[in-house]
């Protein structure tokens, strides 16, 4: 009977390394303080007490928007998938405050409901969308995941996981290659920051000094598993070191925080100083989609970051330091309520697209 060959002094040193036990990493607060690389700070944006109002009035209408969809789902009349953008207002709220409307350009995932109000687009088209109606922005042909507005600088709503930020990177190619000024905002997921073509477009994106801001939401959960036990390295803002892309971390429930970090990830950008990678540090209040009974953490984890980081409630208290009434704040809430009831009478009002509509807009017939 052959012998078995005998180990190398290495080979024995990699098994006992393999075997020995390996401290834990601790897991990271979500209350952890922004941090920088590249020289990048993160100041709190220093907002008017009129910018305030409108950074509320922006959030409440995607709160608002996103339970009434919530409440449509339920009845059945909106299909497929649907994912809601609950508790992370603050992220598009500031970012998109900050850019310049048909100038700039936005592209993200499936959790896109949010990014579309925050561009601007008129909620009926979003929520006749997400029912399937003719009069949505994509026909009804789209639903909840497919959106774009060329005329807003939206590109998309994509299914794919990471896809997203390789498109982005050619929006900003498209850009500098016409020389128009323009930044793109590519948003994306702690789940997609582990996709190998994540780190294919930061690569091509520091090598041609493109204007793109690669905005990671994370949300710390992905589909339904913790960043910390998905990810080696789960301070995300470090995964452009490799490529000398500098990252700044940034509490994403306060929204003059976001303000403040884009402000000055812009003005690298719009310098020429090549992409930016902005890690969000948020939390998403409901499961990953509708159908996500959310099991992988506790009830009461989620009520403790409603009570302590709520986006909303913590600028609610700054307006009322800040001289506001809570008559003239519950007078805004129930506007804004309007705009999301209205929203939603257009949609079940609205027709379904007509069948012939199932051949149109499949090719582009000419360039």
């Amino acid at each position: 009977m052959a012998k078995a060959p005998r180990k190398s002094p290495a080979a024995k040193k990699t098994a006992a390394m393999r075997k020995a036990p390996t401290k834990k990493k601790p897991a990271a607060s979500k209350a952890e303080p922004a941090k920088t690389t590249g020289g990048l700070k993160t100041p709190i944006y220093k907002a008017s007490k009129a910018e305030k109002m409108e950074f509320y009035e922006q959030m409440l209408l995607i709160r608002r928007f996103e339970e009434k969809a919530g409440q449509l789902y339920g009845l059945g009349l909106i299909g497929g998938f649907c994912h809601l953008y609950i508790g992370q207002e603050a992220v598009v709220t500031g970012l998109q405050s900050a850019i310049s409307p048909g100038k700039d350009s936005v592209i993200t995932g499936y959790r896109d409901h949010g990014h579309m109000l925050a561009c601007g687009i008129d909620p009926n088209v979003v929520m006749a969308e997400l029912t399937g109606r003719s009069t949505g922005i994509s026909k009804g042909k789209g639903g909840s995941m497919h959106m774009f507005s060329v005329e807003h600088g939206f590109y998309g709503g994509h299914g794919i996981v990471g896809a997203q930020v390789s498109l982005g990177t050619g929006l900003a190619f498209a850009h500098k290659y016409k020389e128009d000024g323009g930044v793109c905002l590519a948003y994306f997921g702690d789940g997609a920051s582990n996709q190998g073509q994540v780190y294919e477009s930061f690569n091509m994106a520091e090598l041609w000094q493109l204007p793109v801001i690669f905005v990671i939401e994370n949300n710390q959960y992905a589909m339904g598993t913790s960043v910390n036990r998905s990810s080696a390295e789960n301070q995300l803002y470090r995964r452009g070191e490799s490529f000398r892309i500098p990252g700044m971390q940034v509490d994403g429930m306060d929204v003059l925080a976001v303000r403040g970090a884009v402000e000055e990830a812009l003005k690298d950008v719009r310098s020429g100083g090549g992409p930016v990678i902005m890690e969000l540090k948020t939390y998403r209040y409901r499961g990953h989609s509708m159908s996500d009974p959310a099991k992988y953490r506790s009830r009461d984890e989620v009520k403790d970051v409603r009570e302590k980081s709520d986006p909303i409630e913590r600028l609610k208290a700054t307006l009322i330091k800040d001289g506001v009434k809570e008559e003239d704040l519950k007078a805004l809430d129930k506007k804004v309520r309007k705009i999301v009831a209205d929203s939603a009478d257009f949609a079940e009002e609205s027709p379904e697209p007509e069948l012939s509509e199932l051949y149109t807009d499949i090719l582009v017939e000419q360039y």
